[in-house]
């Protein structure tokens, strides 16, 4: 593992506590360039996550809790009239990491005011596009759509999305842990940068170098076409999950200190992005199937390239 992510998913370690599988592949997906939901039950740990990696990484941080009357000016920002012309007055949007809190509770045009900044890293308002600062990093939370007062978000949104993961539950033990430490104050109020944004920023240039094998790019374009052809599946993964894949892949083997991509980096990857971006048919959610069953049966069912391998082990 590298130096610079053993930094980060230590300090993290010290906020949340048997959180590693869930921080590991956050912080892989913000070192493939993309943005991460957080899907699960209130109160286990979504936002504190986010906190904790924004901190971690030295990035500016906002929060922005998204509610049914937020308006999409809210987030992105809005042009004032001031002395005889008008002046972008910038929203929480222009920062380093955004916490986009319990995004289904915002009506879908609220939501889709993102999907120009995370697709293209820019704003427009009034016909002028202001640009983002890099790195910007998009962490959405958000309860399951069978909570009351949420609203779906559309496919166009989950697919900006390079990975859906989720928290859970800690056990007896981590939580009589998380109380012990919790006790006196609150670690994240006196938690530490242990890297800085141009830190982050050259993980990502050399995330994007990580080889891999024409075997495995084979590989991931099957996967994402398995998923569409699926018969429970009405609109599975695609090129963008095929991209996301491949990058995810690509920062968990630097994860692992490793500059080639293994078939086991592809099926760790996979469940994190593919299962939110498939949609089934009306007759598998009716019957109880769930994306995660299908992911895995694909997975289950697709040869594995065995023979891909970084060059010089071959």
């Amino acid at each position: 593992m590298t130096d610079f992510t053993t930094r980060i998913l230590n300090n993290v370690a010290t906020v949340l506590v048997g959180k590693d599988d869930v921080t590991r592949l956050a912080l892989a997906a913000i070192l493939a360039g993309g943005h991460v939901l957080l899907e699960d039950a209130p109160g286990t740990g979504k936002t504190m996550l986010a906190r904790a990696l924004a901190v971690s990484l030295g990035l500016s941080y906002r929060r922005v809790q998204f509610t049914p009357d937020l308006l999409p000016s809210d987030v992105t920002g809005v042009s004032v009239y001031r002395d005889g012309r008008f002046e972008f007055v910038p929203g929480p949007i222009f920062t380093g990491l955004l916490l986009a809190d319990e995004i289904n509770r915002a009506t879908p045009k609220t939501q889709s005011a993102l999907l120009e900044a995370m697709g293209e890293g820019q704003v427009t308002e009034s016909g002028v596009t202001h640009r983002l600062t890099q790195p910007f990093v998009v962490v959405a939370t958000q309860n399951p759509i069978e909570h009351e007062g949420t609203y779906r978000l559309p496919e166009a949104q989950l697919d900006r999305f390079v990975v859906k993961l989720s928290v859970g539950y800690p056990t007896v033990q981590q939580e009589a842990e998380m109380l012990a430490r919790l006790q006196q104050r609150h670690p994240i109020e006196t938690l530490q940068p242990v890297a800085t944004p141009q830190e982050l920023l050259s993980a990502q240039a050399q995330v994007r170098s990580i080889r891999v094998d024409p075997d495995l790019q084979a590989y991931v374009a099957q996967l994402s076409a398995s998923s569409r052809q699926h018969p429970q599946v009405a609109l599975g993964g695609g090129p963008r999950a095929s991209l996301a894949l491949q990058s995810v892949a690509q920062a968990l083997a630097f994860l692992q200190g490793r500059s080639f991509v293994t078939p086991g980096d592809l099926k760790r990857a996979a469940p994190a992005v593919l299962t939110h971006r498939l949609s089934l048919t009306t007759e598998a959610r009716l019957t109880g199937v769930r994306p995660e069953a299908v992911v895995a049966a694909v997975l289950q069912d697709l040869p594995v390239p065995v023979e891909a391998s970084a060059p010089e082990l071959r």
